[in-house]
């Protein structure tokens, strides 16, 4: 086995080094990241790892405090203070801090009075009165200032998420950009200021009216209160109460940061492209003087009592209904963790877990699955699945209880272990290959308090743990009566209730102020680091094997992971019917082998296969472990060519896929992306799907002849993985099994439909929220010319915390927790251009919501300061954009798509140089103002303002059978 797993699998010893520098590290030997760790004074930890494949570093500030830790009047308050972290300093983020201070300490005391006060009139006058003060705070306020400050420095993925355990803050940052980075952060970490507070509670009333409507979310809520009645995980939610969210405390927000923000308490994340020793005398100098706390509060709490009976709860929603059970286990630095693990993926691992073969590959379930759940203080292993047509959820329990029984009675191959252990090797090579993947570890191994050193060697402990080990952990902690089991029946959420929209005077955006920090930072000169665009000649290889085939080939030269892909140009928009097929054949077995042994070796050889249709393309994909590549080929195209009918295997696939439709038609999601589909791709698109009659008419014969006559028509192989050219060639032409001849295909693209006028279409659904789009395409053709024009507008305009429409929508007028506006360009070179704008929120806005985006979109605002740092913003990307690995192979594919045989980064990158705000403004004027729209609204009819969207235009009511085609 290649060097990555053999690193991996050795034993490894903690190691301590100063290498002549004063700041001493710990690593751990055979770490095949060569990660050190280094702890500053203060005490604040710094994981770091050099990958040099790019000129960026991914960063993560983690701290170790989240929803479990939030005062119990005041749920959600880690949540809400991750927001207000965006706010900015006493330097940054305002115009004269002085000025401000004593009206946002008028805010606070006001908002202390507010959450105390009973009486309706009383609160409305005192809100009245926060609003009043903070619309006169925003005047010296500048918005969005540290995201200007990140699109400056040419920053990326700058976002933060909130768990029970954690806050991590995220940043993608270029290579030289590593001080001015630090000098920001450290200034926000040390010396946040609550700004803006007002307008942002209503983006979190957004957030939280989203949530209930999320029927995943209710069933792990419940599954948490089950579970931990006694823990905070089971005791209140990050999002926290809606009570509790109409009552907030700036008050509690200070005292929070002061006691967990401290460096003993935070971590930063590195991995990417720098060098270690100036990376840590940085931190220090930045970090160094920050504060340690010697009392952060402990979470105390009462130890769990064993469960002795199931614990059975209800949740209601309009999603389908499924079922989970829980069974509670230790956090992930216990001694369960590994076991559960291990045993998690004998469970259920895609292919030939317990229930993968037992449950769904006999189809006795719509879905099921299996995954453990590792938090630092406690965990669980959740089973969890949809029933079929006329089948009960108690049913769908019973068959999920069951594959646990012979679990606990040791009733499957030992040979599973080994295969569940280099599955795991495969997916944390894969993980570990990224930057993002690093980084992300060391989150999680300092939120959960696990060493370092255990991480690297859990493969060592997985290769030891023997059939013995899981049965008994099987019977010690999945016993036949400790667990919870949550129902989610389907069906109006009887404690729905949304938060009420107050009324906001919308803030001072402020778009042309700077602060003298952000000055200072914009007028700091680094060392550019120069662009290096893809070279299609250089970068990759383009060969021929046997019939011509194509190959495109990229050596992956860092692990032994492979991905093999047979590309065609055939989808359903000439063949509705090869998704059926597809989802047919991956029930089935051959002449030699059932589809049970199928699966199971594959897994053995920690490989696996997928076979996809979308519009225009279909695909065969094998991969996994490089040195079994031609096993694999040989198993996956055997089955393409030889699987055998089965008549009662097809029944329930076409039952299957109609129960799945049905419950398609109670999701919001769904339903969204159907009506988006009906609009914006007309008949074309409804008849790239087929009918209940369609699907229901197809024969075995006619499924099977579909797949099995892929592999005579012509395709590209799409290849990235360890083999050298020669090799790779040599397999193909051995194991590839196609004709001398090769048919010509069909290509055909959907088209999205023009709009002459303006429309309205609305599809019913039974929510507090809209989910609405205003879409327009004039007809206009791809013209590679226009690429740099188009991506400063949407840079500029709708790009991120930093753009137009994100200050406006959101941060201005509290109106929603996702808005986005922009130009999408055509993915082939014969396609259209278009524009969307999108918004999700509550339906007593939506009328506010649509005049806000005609307001901005025509009447587009106007700031060369937020033009410049939009340009820097993107300049700053385009010099550290870098396609490695697989992306070079599908780069490629992209560009000829479009017509074009090179990256057209480069042609963009050299435009923009020259471009002026004007450039910006003459794409508003030409694209964009005043286009013809088709407005789509999911939502329900009886709340929405049907005279105002009469006057938008005509409406359309769609039904289901409509949009959905079925």
């Amino acid at each position: 086995m290649k060097k990555i797993l053999t690193l991996m699998m050795v034993v490894a010893a903690m190691l301590f080094a100063a290498c002549g520098s004063k700041y001493a590290y710990e690593s751990v030997k055979g770490d095949p990241t060569q990660t050190r760790i280094y702890t500053l004074d203060n005490g604040l930890k710094v994981y770091m790892s050099v990958s040099k494949e790019e000129p960026r570093i991914q960063t993560y500030i983690a701290v170790r405090v989240g929803g479990k830790n939030d005062p119990s009047e005041t749920t959600g308050l880690a949540h809400y203070f991750e927001h207000l972290m965006f706010k900015g300093t006493e330097q940054f983020g305002t115009q004269d801090y002085a000025a401000e201070k004593p009206m946002l300490d008028e805010i606070e005391q006001l908002f202390e009075v507010y959450r105390k006060t009973e009486d309706e009139a009383e609160r409305k006058a005192i809100y009245k009165r926060i609003d009043s003060i903070s619309y006169e705070a925003s005047k010296l306020a500048i918005p969005n200032e540290y995201d200007k400050l990140m699109a400056t420095i040419g920053a990326q993925g700058t976002n933060a998420y909130t768990g029970y355990d954690m806050t991590v803050y995220v940043e993608n940052i270029p290579s030289n950009q590593v001080e001015n980075w630090l000098k920001i952060e450290a200034d926000r970490f040390k010396n946040v200021v609550i700004r803006g507070f007002h307008t942002e509670l209503e983006t979190i009333y957004e957030e939280k009216n989203m949530s209930l409507t999320q029927d995943g979310r209710k069933v792990y809520e419940a599954m948490n209160r089950a579970l931990f009645p006694n823990h905070p995980y089971g005791k209140q939610t990050v999002l926290g109460t809606q009570e509790h969210l109409k009552n907030p405390s700036i008050t509690n927000v200070k005292n929070y940061h002061d006691q967990y923000y401290v460096p003993n308490n935070m971590a930063i994340c590195l991995s990417g492209d720098f060098d270690p020793e100036q990376m840590i005398s940085l931190i220090d100098q930045y970090f160094g003087d920050m504060q340690p706390n010697p009392e952060i509060p402990v979470l105390e709490f009462e130890p769990e009592q064993p469960i002795t009976e199931p614990i059975v709860e209800e949740v209601w929603g309009l999603d389908a209904a499924n079922v989970a059970i829980g069974w509670r286990l230790g956090g992930a630095a216990s001694e369960d963790a590994d076991l559960a693990n291990i045993v998690g993926s004998i469970l259920y691992n895609g292919q030939a877990g317990l229930i993968d073969l037992d449950i769904n590959q006999q189809q006795k379930t719509l879905s099921a699955y299996g995954y453990p759940s590792l938090s630092a203080d406690y965990g669980y292993m959740q089973l969890a699945g949809r029933p079929k047509q006329g089948q009960s959820l108690e049913e769908v329990r019973d068959l999920l209880l069951g594959e646990v029984a012979k679990l606990r009675a040791g009733e499957f191959d030992e040979a599973l272990i080994a295969a569940a252990v280099n599955n795991y090797k495969l997916e944390a090579m894969q993980y570990l290959d990224s930057n993002d993947g690093r980084a992300d570890m060391y989150v999680q191994s300092f939120i959960n308090r696990t060493e370092w050193k255990d991480e690297v060697e859990v493969f060592d402990r997985l290769s030891k743990i023997t059939k013995e080990d899981v049965v008994r952990f099987a019977n010690e902690k999945l016993g036949e009566q400790n667990y919870a089991i949550i129902y989610k029946r389907q069906g109006k959420d009887p404690n729905e209730q949304k938060i009420a929209k107050p009324e906001i005077t919308p803030i001072v955006t402020n778009r042309d102020a700077q602060s003298d920090f952000f000055k200072a930072v914009a007028a700091t000169e680094v060392k550019p680091i120069e662009p290096r665009f893809v070279d299609f000649e250089k970068d990759m290889d383009r060969f021929e094997a046997q019939s011509g085939i194509e190959v495109l080939y990229k050596q992956n030269t860092t692990t032994d992971y492979f991905s093999l892909e047979y590309m065609f140009d055939l989808g359903t928009i000439v063949d509705p019917a090869l998704g059926l097929a597809f989802d047919y054949t991956e029930y089935l077995g051959t002449l030699a082998k059932s589809a049970e042994q199928i699966q199971s070796e594959l897994y053995g050889l920690a490989c696996g296969f997928n076979l996809r249709a979308s519009t225009s393309r279909c695909r065969i994909t094998i991969s996994g472990l490089g040195e079994n590549m031609t096993k694999a080929m040989d198993i996956v195209e055997d089955l393409v060519a030889n699987a055998v009918a089965d008549e009662a295997i097809l029944a329930n696939v076409k039952q299957d896929m109609l129960k799945s439709r049905a419950n398609a038609k109670l999701n919001q999601s769904s339903n969204f992306s159907a009506l988006q589909s009906y609009v914006i791709y007309g008949e074309e698109g409804m008849n790239a799907r087929l009918s209940n009659e369609e699907l229901m008419a197809l024969t075995s014969e006619e499924l099977l002849s579909k797949v099995r006559d892929l592999l005579t028509k012509q395709h590209t192989v799409v290849y990235y993985g360890p083999a050298t050219k020669d090799e790779l060639l040599a397999s193909l032409n051995e194991h590839h099994n196609v004709p001398e001849e090769l048919q010509p295909l069909e290509i055909k693209r959907l088209a999205n439909v023009p709009t002459p006028e303006n429309k309205v279409f609305i599809a019913e659904y039974d929510a507090n929220q809209i989910y609405y789009i205003q879409y327009s395409n004039r007809g206009e053709k791809f013209d590679v010319a226009n690429d740099a024009n188009l991506d400063l507008y949407n840079e500029y305009f709708g790009g991120g915390m930093s753009s137009i429409v994100f200050q406006e929508m959101r941060e201005a007028r509290g109106l929603a927790y996702s808005a986005d506006a922009y130009m999408s360009t055509p993915t082939y070179a014969d396609g259209t251009y278009s524009f969307t704008a999108y918004i999700a929120t509550q339906n007593d806005k939506m009328k506010q919501a649509i005049e806000a985006f005609d307001e901005i979109i025509n009447t587009m605002p106007e700031s060369e300061a937020a033009f410049n740092v939009a340009k820097e913003s993107y300049i700053n990307q385009l010099r550290t954009l870098r396609y490695t690995k697989a992306s070079v192979l599908y780069a490629f594919i992209n560009a000829r798509d479009m017509g074009l045989d090179y990256d057209r980064a480069r042609d963009v990158f050299e435009n923009v140089q020259t471009m002026t705000l004007d450039d910006v403004k003459a794409v508003q004027q030409q694209w964009v103002k005043d286009r013809n729209y088709y407005y789509l609204i999911l939502g329900d009819s009886k709340n929405l303002d049907l005279n105002y969207l009469r006057t938008l235009g005509p409406i359309t009511f769609l039904s289901q059978e409509q949009i959905f085609g079925y």
